[in-house]
């Protein structure tokens, strides 16, 4: 296998600003630049602006395309991979791209829900190339001014947004390699497609770790959550309510690679994705679209409706059956669909609103869900911060009305949701984007070794608590499996 030799360079930003830098430029140990209070280098901003990437097209011999993560996290700060598992997925609407990003050679990293916004469209607006990177739950706290004060010891930042060194675009066997010849050469362009479909190195298993799950609160205490929130909607402050619980460990040592792959063999979701930002990780096992551009056209495709897969192919269609004729998930899942026409509705071309598909049946390897598909047109000028406000929070991970459910959801979780709840997703060079919605995944610190992930569903009046709690479970089931599974190290 080939070696690339890069030289490592450290990412300095302050735990309570916003930082925006040049990765590989000779600075002092101040950010290359603090937003509100400094100017941009215009001069350098124009140059990367107008810069064109180049591209190179390589071809897999493997024909698993198995993308060597360990090796690529050897060598970069900051990887990042979406996997559409178009072998399962290759459905009507949910087809989205396989990419990889590697490293970063300008980066916007946000701690606090303030300016946020200003500051990721000033980013996006200066830099015309390919950004990755996520928006937390907690960015709603900027949107419509409200707080979060629930525990939080994963300690990721408000968004986080990078240009990468590299970027694979893989198409069949067809790899394009994106790259900005400022920073990167065409060698090692090429040296980063050979390192991620590099054959992996066998491990063996030296020692196991039995990881210690525990439930943020007890069974007893989300149950009793479920009846006073039931009495919310009961008198009419909301209609539904997204009500999350956490599942945590402590003094974890995770080898993220082999969890992630794990997860996303079992689950083969449609928005799979493995963050490595620095000592943060995500592990993404995402059914759910938040919001895709494609041109001048937006969709989002909220999921509500969750049922158990079943071995026996008659009891599995009749599952499917079942969900389809659930009156509870329907209801639930019409809510969230008339939620995000109305805030389509914000900046979408009058009467260019339409549901595309209601309460549509999508089959994944652990469950059946209930998937609708609205979209819009929108007028060229509407930004894409514009767009974020908008629509985020996503309505299927609040509830409706939306102000109203997030208090609530502040007041009755015991847990900062962070990136879960949030989005992840890349933008393209044309302007166009996708992105998920965090869920069915897994969050790891290795800073302070801690893990976590979060499970919830609808509340609605016709809730039983016990059945909800249940639903979580189900939901839970995929993390259970890959983190009480023995694992490589």
């Amino acid at each position: 296998m080939k070696h690339l030799l890069i030289k490592r360079y450290k990412n300095y930003f302050s735990s309570k600003k916003a930082c925006f830098w040049l990765v590989g430029e000779k600075l002092p140990s101040k950010n290359f630049l603090h937003f509100g209070k400094n100017h941009f280098r215009k001069n350098e901003i124009e140059k990367l602006s107008l810069h064109v990437l180049k591209k190179q097209n390589y071809t897999i011999v493997s024909k698993s395309q198995i993308i060597n993560i360990d090796a690529l996290n050897e060598l970069y700060d900051r990887v990042f991979i979406f996997d559409s598992n178009e072998n399962y997925n290759n459905k009507k609407h949910i087809t989205s791209s396989k990419l990889i990003a590697l490293g970063a050679t300008q980066e916007l990293c946000h701690n606090k829900a303030q300016n946020a916004l200003s500051d990721l469209q000033k980013f996006y607006d200066q830099k015309k190339g390919w950004l990755f990177g996520y928006i937390t739950y907690d960015l709603k706290n900027e949107i419509e001014q409200l707080d979060s004060t629930n525990t939080d010891k994963l300690h990721f930042p408000t968004l986080q947004f990078f240009s990468p060194k590299v970027v694979l675009q893989i198409e069949n066997e067809t790899v394009s390699a994106f790259y900005d010849d400022d920073f990167v050469s065409e060698k090692e362009a090429k040296n980063a497609f050979e390192i991620a479909f590099s054959e992996e190195i066998v491990k063996k298993q030296s020692y196991s770790i039995k990881i210690e799950i525990q439930s943020k609160i007890t069974k007893a205490a989300y149950l009793h959550s479920v009846e006073k929130l039931k009495e919310h909607i009961r008198k009419g402050d909301i209609y539904e309510v997204n009500f999350c619980q956490e599942f945590f460990a402590e003094n974890v040592t995770l080898n993220t690679t082999d969890i992630y792959k794990k997860l996303n063999a079992i689950s083969g979701a449609p928005f799979s994705a493995y963050c490595k930002f620095g000592t943060h990780y995500l592990m993404c096992a995402s059914p759910e679209r938040f919001l895709q551009k494609r041109s001048k056209s937006l969709i989002s495709q909220p999921i509500k409706g969750t049922i158990k897969r079943s071995d026996n192919k008659k009891e599995d269609e009749q599952l499917k059956t079942d969900l389809l004729n659930n009156t509870k998930e329907r209801s639930e899942n019409v809510m969230i669909v008339d939620l995000v026409r109305n805030d389509f509705s914000r900046i979408a071309k009058t009467g260019s609103v339409s549901v595309d598909e209601l309460f549509g049946i999508y089959s994944f390897k652990q469950v059946h869900q209930m998937i609708s598909t609205v979209s819009c047109e929108i007028d060229s000028s509407v930004t894409f911060t514009e767009i974020l406000k908008a629509l985020f929070p996503m309505g299927s991970m609040t509830g409706a009305p939306k102000i109203s459910a997030m208090k609530l959801i502040e007041e009755y979780e015991s847990t900062k949701r962070g990136l879960y709840s949030g989005a992840v997703g890349y933008i393209s060079p044309n302007g166009d984007f996708d992105f998920n919605v965090v869920i069915r995944s897994i969050l790891y610190n290795s800073e302070n070794k801690y893990l976590s992930f979060m499970v919830g569903s609808a509340i609605t009046d016709k809730a039983v608590a016990e059945l909800e709690y249940e639903e979580c479970l189900l939901k839970a089931k995929a993390m259970f499996e890959v983190l009480q599974t023995p694992t490589n190290y």
